[in-house]
């Protein structure tokens, strides 16, 4: 299916709103990371992907290839959905 990955921070505008982005993908049955860029962990791992606004979606696919990011902005769930699952809810 793919993987998400959701880096926040406290003081965030938008990172509640992300927060239940992240929640109602878990619901759905997707993997979810979230990261605090301001711990350590988080921040190494901001750093990787060069994030630098808060929230970043970083969605990558099974061999964790980045698919797509969202930085600065909180995508819709079916946004998501649409980018880890292009074939579902299509018919042949």
């Amino acid at each position: 299916m793919g993987l998400v990955k959701l880096f926040i921070k406290n003081r965030c505008p938008r990172c509640p709103h992300a927060k239940q982005i992240g929640k109602e993908l878990k619901a759905a049955g997707f993997k979810v990371q979230e990261y605090d860029v301001e711990t350590p962990e988080g921040l190494a791992e901001a750093s990787f992907y060069s994030v630098q606004a808060t929230p970043t979606f970083i969605i990558e696919d099974l061999q964790e290839n980045m698919l797509a990011d969202f930085r600065g902005v909180v995508p819709s769930v079916q946004q998501i959905q649409n980018l880890l699952c292009p074939t579902a809810g299509r018919s042949n």
